[in-house]
């Protein structure tokens, strides 16, 4: 018999702390948790916290300022929650907290068992500024934190699909996962459990900037403090979990691709427009992002990548993927053919042919002063997203050899990456081509999940599936696990070095794509408040397997 290529872990329930891990299920399913907990994430997405790409340090742009109007928000709601919970009030000494920084907030849940490496859950509480001109395309305001369950005119039938949600910027991305990791830690201490394995809580104010300030700055003071591959888990935002060909998966995200932002600059001699060149700055540099368009990276799907192993799970464990595709996917196994065949239909989906392949975008174009003035620059930005079977180097390479052809057939002097490449040989240059870029993100190392090492791996799958059942009242096993990668980056990139573990993943309900909803960074986006509630239940089932466990 050919063995499994997709194994599943077992459904894991903390066994120890059953009665309190149940307990806390009943709480959670409680009309007064949940109108805490709507509660918790709607004041959460009051505080516009908005980040930019051109704003300055911290003590010197005044715009980083209301992170602190968040910090007081956490300490009015953590640990006092609402009285209507009926708990003991109790303070934050429970768990250390550190702000780095200024604004980047790091907690400590101190374990009684030093010998056990901690784990580390990881959020972001910053968010992408709203279009003005979009305000008016929002349902409800997008800093409202508006509840729709009490709505009354929630009875339209546009709207009837959109009741229970808590609607604005950052209720998906990312104030929900931290909302639901510090809501459940709340909810523990609450029930006065206390930790074995140390618990580090890391939350930045700085993601959707590259978190160069937030991420960064908290990574460096928890590698001083801990070392290199001092944690048994990482967790982050990322994947979650969503119908796919008929059966549920979650795809916690194992990898990341790399990224880069590759500048092609044109420079040539000015003028009057009037006397014009047979090509300007404006047409050498569209020519070149045409031919860049047109010439897009080859894209194939390699046995070793966490891509494949998803697709092997698709066709193990879907009940409606069409045959061919089912077929193609496990006879790729062992013929090249098949796979070849696999790539074809699978690559239907540019969805799935994105995260498999290197990526290019161009996103950023500038050129001229004035419309009787010839440009004597022109330059773009081409947004390369690096498959985890490249290099930053190769992307690179990529690009320049690319456009040496129409270096040459341009008569430029074609410059790239610090290195002149070629100049024109028998006419004098018309003028220059140069390709640059800041340090580029390799692909990340990618997690274990087969094997000795995969511990780590196999306690979030189980953790997965009994939260998924247990939301539902469900028994058996109803949910497959995949190995996943989020279409972006996240703030894990600075933490590579404290886990060999590091999963994207908050046990998010992929609903939008079933219901009007446009999802994160853009107009409507929104949570459904069970959507909430079934991420608390996740992180408190999380950190009860983790603190029992002795593989990880």
């Amino acid at each position: 018999m050919e063995p499994n290529p997709c194994p599943q872990a077992e459904i894991l329930t903390p066994r120890s702390n059953r009665d309190l891990w149940t307990r806390i299920g009943e709480t959670i399913e409680t009309k007064v948790f949940k109108g805490a907990a709507i509660a918790w994430i709607s004041g959460a997405v009051q505080v516009k916290t908005e980040t930019f790409d051109d704003m300055g340090p911290v003590g010197e742009d005044p715009r980083w300022e209301n992170r602190q109007l968040f910090h007081e928000y956490l300490q009015r709601t953590f640990p006092l929650v609402q009285v209507a919970l009926l708990f003991e009030l109790w303070t934050h000494s429970v768990l250390e907290l550190e702000k780095v920084n200024t604004y980047g907030l790091l907690y400590t849940w101190q374990g009684s068992d030093t010998s056990l490496k901690p784990a580390l859950l990881m959020a972001h509480f910053d968010v992408v500024p709203v279009n003005p001109d979009t305000v008016s395309e929002w349902t409800y305001p997008p800093y409202s934190g508006y509840f729709d369950g009490m709505n009354p005119f929630a009875t339209f039938p546009w709207l009837a699909l959109l009741r229970k949600y808590i609607w604005g910027r950052g209720s998906k991305d990312d104030k929900s996962a931290l909302i639901a990791t510090i809501g459940a830690i709340e909810t523990l201490l609450h029930q006065g459990f206390q930790p074995e394995r140390t618990f580090v809580v890391s939350f930045g104010f700085d993601e959707e900037a590259g978190g160069r300030r937030g991420a960064k700055e908290l990574a460096a003071k928890i590698l001083d403090r801990y070392g290199k591959d001092s944690f048994a888990f990482i967790i982050d935002e990322g994947g979650g979990f969503s119908q796919q060909y008929g059966s549920v998966f979650a795809t916690p995200g194992v990898a990341e691709k790399g990224s880069i932002n590759v500048d092609i600059s044109v420079a040539a001699p000015g003028g009057h427009s009037s006397v014009p060149p047979e090509h300007t700055t404006i047409g050498i540099l569209s020519a070149l992002l045409v031919h860049l368009e047109n010439h897009p990276f080859e894209v194939h799907i390699d046995r070793d990548t966490s891509s494949y192993q998803l697709f092997q799970c698709f066709a193990e464990y879907s009940t409606s993927i069409p045959s061919d595709r089912r077929d193609a996917i496990k006879r790729s196994i062992t013929s090249d053919e098949a796979l070849r065949d696999a790539e074809k239909i699978l690559f239907k989906d540019k969805i799935l042919k994105s995260l498999v392949g290197t990526t290019q975008a161009a996103d950023i174009i500038h050129g001229g002063v004035k419309s009787n003035a010839l440009p004597e620059q022109a330059y773009a930005v081409v947004n390369h997203r690096i498959a985890t079977t490249s290099s930053v180097n190769a992307t690179q390479k990529h690009d320049a050899d690319l456009l040496l052809p129409l270096a040459k057939e341009f008569d430029l002097t074609f410059s790239a990456f610090g290195e002149i490449i070629s100049t024109p040989e028998h006419t004098a240059a018309k003028g220059n081509l140069t390709l640059s870029s800041a340090l580029g993100l390799e692909p990340a190392p990618v997690s274990p999940i087969r094997g000795k090492s995969s511990a780590p791996y196999q306690l979030l799958s189980g953790t997965i599936k009994a939260t998924y059942n247990a939301h539902r009242s469900l028994k058996g096993d109803n949910i497959a696990v995949g190995p996943g990668m989020p279409t972006g980056n996240t703030d894990t990139k600075y933490y590579w070095t404290l886990s060999d573990h590091i999963f994207r993943y908050n046990h998010h309900n992929g609903e939008s794509s079933n219901n009007p909803l446009s999802g994160a960074h853009t107009v409507n986006e929104a949570l459904s408040a069970d959507a909430l509630l079934e991420m608390i239940r996740f992180f408190v089932t999380l950190i009860l397997n983790a603190d029992e466990s002795r593989e990880i």
